[in-house]
C-alpha cells in the first residue's frame, strides 16, 4: 500500500530529531518537530518516540570527574579489607590441609616433628595419668541461671570461646561474669559455673590455644580422655570458696583416686599453670587436713597419688602485676593505649565508662589476690636494694649518686642503671631513683578520708576510690615510694572493703613457726612461705618458666586529673630511662620473666625454698627449675611459635612439652637433664635472707 508523502516526510523528520537529541544529550521532553498539516502522523511519531525512549538503553555516567571524598576513600578501603578477608577465609575452608603446610614448607624448610611425634618414633608411650590445673582467665565459665536481659543464653559460654555475648550485650555480661561484692560469691539469681572437660581449657578464645598444644602432643605418645583430666574450677573465686560452691576441691580429689585406681596403682603427674600453681598448692594441704576443714586424705595421700608437679609459669610469689591492677586496673599494654588516645577509656562511651567497669568487675574476683607478691622486702627488696641488683652506694650522705650495676643474666633485657626494682610504686622518677636517707614521708595509714571526692550515688559504679578525698590522695602520693613491705598497708587504705575480704583467703608473709596452729587455717594454704609441703619424698616438684622477656617489676605513678567518679591515680606513661635501652620505659619498670611472672617469683622456691631439706620442705622433695629462653617466631606461618617463653605461649613450647612428655612416660628429673637454667636465679636466691 502506498503511504502519501506527507507521512515519509514527517517520519523522516522525527528520525533526524531523534538522533540529534541522542547526540547533543537533550530530554526527550524538548519541544519536536511535526507536520503541522497532519496531526495525526504527528500523534503516531510522538508514540513511536515514547516506544522507543522506553526501550532505549540508559547512557552511563561518566564518574571520571567526579571527586572522591573521604567517605567514599573509607568505604572503599572497608570494602577491600573485607573482600580479602573473605576471599582468605574462603581458601582456608576450601583448600586441603597439605596446602598451608607445604608452604611453610617452602618457605622454611622441613618442620620438625612435634614432640610427641618425635617421641613416639622413641618408643615412649603413655604411662602416668595426667591431671592439668588451668590459670586464671583460661577456664571457661558458662550461665545456669540469670537476669531477664540474658535470656537465651542458658548453658552457653560467658567467657572463653567467641566472647560474643560481650559484644552484644555488654553491661549484661559484666553483671552476670561479676560476684558479689559482699559475699564473693554469685550475686542473687545469677549462677555462672565452671566448663568441665578438657574444652575447658583447650582454647581460650577461638584460635588462641592454651591447653590444646600439650593434650594434641600427649595424645600423640598414647593418652586419650580416659588417661586426661582437666581440673577445672571457677578461677574468680577465692581457693576455699570453690569447694564451698562447688565441691571443686572434692571432684579434684576423687578424680586423682579413679585415675590411679583404674591406671593399676600409676600416680598421676599434675601440670598447674599460672594461678593454677597456687590453687594446687592449696589442695595438697586441704586434701591432707582432716574433715570438715579439709578432705580427709591423711598426711600420706599425696605420696600415694602424685608422682610429680610440673609446675608451669609458676607465680609462687605472686607479680607485681596483680598490684597495678589492683591499684588503678592497669598493666604496661592498658597503660600505653590510654597514652595513645587519652581520655577514651575513660569516658562514658556507648554507655561504657571501660575502666571503672572493669575494675568493679575485677575487684569482685576473689582468687586475684592470691596473685599480691608475698613475703615482703625479704623477697623482692626494700628501697635500696633487691635480689636482680647489687647496690653500691657511694656516700649517699655525702650528696652523690647512687648507681645500680647488672649483675647477672637480667643484662640482656635491659640496662638497670638507676634501677630498684624493690620499690614497686614510685611516684616520680625522682622519688624511684633518690636514695632513701634523703626521702622524707608522709604516714598515710592515719589520714582522715573526710571530704569525699564526689557523692557516690551521683556515680553509675560503686568504688571505693569515691570514698577518697583530695586529703586522702595528696597523703598517698606525699609517701612517695612503696616496697612490698608497704603495698599492702596503700590498698588495705584506698580499698579496705575489698582487702577485708582478701585477707580472709589469703596470706602474704613468711612464718615463724610454721608449727603454730594458726597455720592450720585455709587462708595460709596457697602461700608456699607459710605453709609445708606434703610428706611425700618420692614425689618431684619442677618450675618449668620463660626467661628473655621483658616483665613488669615496678610503677611509676602519677594523680590523675580530677573529675567526678574516676580513679585518681594512673601509670606515668611519660617517663622513660635516660639511655635507650633502659629498663625503664613508659612508666614501666621491666625485668626478666615471662611478661607476667618475674624470675625470682618463679623460680626461688624450688632454687632454694624447697631445695633440699628445708622446714618449708621437711620430707626432701626433690625439685628442679627448667628454664626456656625465649625465641619468636622465624615467621607468621609459625604462629605463636615454637621456641616462645610468653606466660601462656609457653604451653606451646616443644622443649617444655617434651619434658613433660618424657616425666609422663615414667622420666625422673635426673634422666631429663635436672636443672637447666640461662639467669642467675640461683645467685639471686642466695641474696634472699630467709630462715630455711
Amino acid at each position: 500500500m502506498n503511504k502519501p508523502l506527507s507521512f515519509y516526510r514527517s517520519y523522516f523528520l522525527s528520525k533526524t530529531m531523534s538522533f540529534l537529541r541522542r547526540r547533543n544529550g537533550t530530554d526527550s521532553s524538548k519541544t519536536r518537530v511535526a507536520d503541522p498539516n497532519n496531526e495525526k502522523d504527528g500523534a503516531d511519531d510522538d508514540d513511536d518516540d515514547k516506544k522507543k525512549d522506553q526501550n532505549k538503553i540508559p547512557q552511563r555516567r561518566n564518574y571520571g570527574s567526579k571527586k572522591w571524598s573521604c567517605w567514599d576513600n573509607c568505604c572503599w578501603f572497608i570494602g577491600f579489607i573485607c573482600s580479602i578477608w573473605w576471599f582468605c577465609l574462603f581458601l582456608y575452608n576450601t583448600m586441603p590441609d597439605s596446602i598451608p603446610q607445604f608452604v611453610t614448607m617452602a618457605i622454611t624448610g622441613p618442620l620438625p616433628d612435634p614432640p610427641g611425634v618425635k617421641l613416639r618414633k622413641e618408643g615412649l608411650t603413655a604411662n602416668h595419668p595426667v591431671v592439668l590445673v588451668p590459670g586464671v582467665v583460661t577456664g571457661g565459665l558458662e550461665l545456669w541461671e540469670g537476669r531477664h536481659c540474658a535470656e537465651g543464653l542458658l548453658g552457653k559460654r560467658l567467657w572463653g570461646g567467641s566472647f560474643g555475648e560481650f559484644y552484644k550485650r555488654p553491661l549484661c555480661w559484666l553483671e552476670h561474669i561479676s560476684l558479689d561484692n559482699d559475699t564473693g560469691f554469685d550475686p542473687p539469681g545469677i549462677r555462672v559455673r565452671p566448663v568441665t572437660g578438657l574444652v575447658a581449657a583447650d582454647y581460650f578464645a577461638t584460635g588462641y590455644f592454651v591447653w590444646a598444644v600439650v593434650i594434641a602432643n600427649l595424645a600423640h605418645i598414647g593418652y586419650e580422655e580416659k588417661s586426661l583430666y582437666m581440673a577445672a574450677y571457677d578461677w574468680r573465686l577465692s581457693f576455699q570458696n570453690t569447694e564451698i560452691r562447688d565441691q571443686s576441691l572434692t571432684r579434684i580429689k576423687s578424680n586423682i583416686e579413679l585415675l590411679v585406681a583404674t591406671h593399676g596403682g600409676k600416680k598421676v603427674v599434675v601440670l598447674p599453670h599460672s594461678m593454677g600453681v597456687q590453687y594446687f598448692l592449696h589442695f595438697m594441704k586441704w586434701v591432707e587436713t582432716p574433715a570438715p576443714r579439709g578432705g580427709g586424705g591423711g598426711p600420706d595421700w599425696c605420696a600415694k597419688h602424685i608422682k610429680a608437679i610440673m609446675n608451669i609459669g609458676a607465680p609462687f610469689l605472686g607479680s607485681p602485676k596483680s598490684i597495678a591492677l589492683h591499684f588503678s586496673i592497669e598493666v604496661r599494654d592498658i597503660a600505653a593505649l590510654r597514652a595513645q588516645a587519652p581520655g577514651l577509656l575513660d569516658k562514658d562511651v556507648l554507655g561504657l565508662q571501660t575502666f571503672k567497669h572493669l575494675m568493679r568487675m575485677f575487684r569482685t574476683w576473689d582468687a586475684t589476690f592470691s596473685m599480691i607478691p608475698k613475703g615482703g622486702e625479704t623477697i623482692w627488696g626494700g628501697l635500696d636494694w633487691s635480689p636482680e641488683t647489687e647496690t653500691v652506694n657511694n656516700s649517699a650522705k655525702k650528696g652523690t649518686d647512687n648507681s645500680t650495676r647488672n649483675t647477672g643474666g637480667n643484662g640482656n633485657i635491659c640496662d638497670t642503671k638507676g634501677v630498684n626494682y624493690g620499690r614497686l610504686i614510685s611516684f616520680s622518677k625522682d622519688w624511684a631513683e633518690t636514695h632513701s636517707s634523703k626521702i622524707e614521708r608522709v604516714d598515710f595509714k592515719n589520714v582522715v578520708k573526710g571530704d569525699k571526692l564526689t557523692n557516690s550515688s551521683n556515680c553509675d559504679i560503686w568504688l571505693e576510690y569515691h570514698e577518697m578525698g583530695n586529703r586522702a590522695i595528696k597523703a598517698v602520693t606525699d609517701h612517695k615510694v612503696y616496697t612490698a613491705g608497704s603495698i599492702l598497708d596503700l590498698l588495705h587504705y584506698v580499698a579496705p572493703k575489698l582487702m577485708a575480704r582478701g585477707a580472709s583467703h589469703f596470706s602474704y608473709g613468711i612464718a615463724d613457726d610454721l608449727d603454730d596452729p594458726k597455720y592450720d587455717q585455709y587462708k595460709y594454704w596457697s602461700n608456699p612461705l607459710e605453709t609445708k609441703l606434703p610428706n611425700a619424698p618420692d614425689m618431684e616438684i619442677y618450675s618449668l618458666y620463660g626467661v628473655g622477656l621483658p616483665t613488669e617489676r615496678g610503677y611509676i605513678y602519677k594523680v590523675a586529673p580530677p573529675s567526678d567518679c574516676s580513679i585518681p591515680f594512673q601509670i606515668d606513661t611519660s617517663v622513660d630511662g635516660d639511655s635507650e635501652d633502659s629498663c625503664l620505659k613508659g612508666g614501666v619498670f621491666s625485668g626478666d620473666g615471662d611478661e607476667t611472672v618475674p624470675i625470682i617469683s618463679a623460680g626461688f622456691m624450688c632454687a632454694k625454698g624447697w631445695r633440699g631439706k628445708t622446714r618449708f620442705n621437711p620430707s626432701g622433695i626433690r625439685t628442679y627449675n627448667r628454664e626456656y629462653k625465649h625465641a619468636p617466631p622465624a615467621n607468621l606461618l609459625e604462629g605463636r611459635g615454637t621456641q616462645s617463653g610468653s606466660h601462656v605461649d609457653l604451653l606451646g613450647n616443644f622443649a617444655l612439652i617434651e619434658d613433660v612428655l618424657r616425666v609422663a612416660a615414667g622420666a625422673t628429673g635426673e634422666d631429663i637433664g635436672g636443672d637447666r637454667v640461662y639467669s642467675d636465679i640461683f645467685k639471686w636466691s642466695e641474696r634472699i635472707n630467709i630462715k630455711l
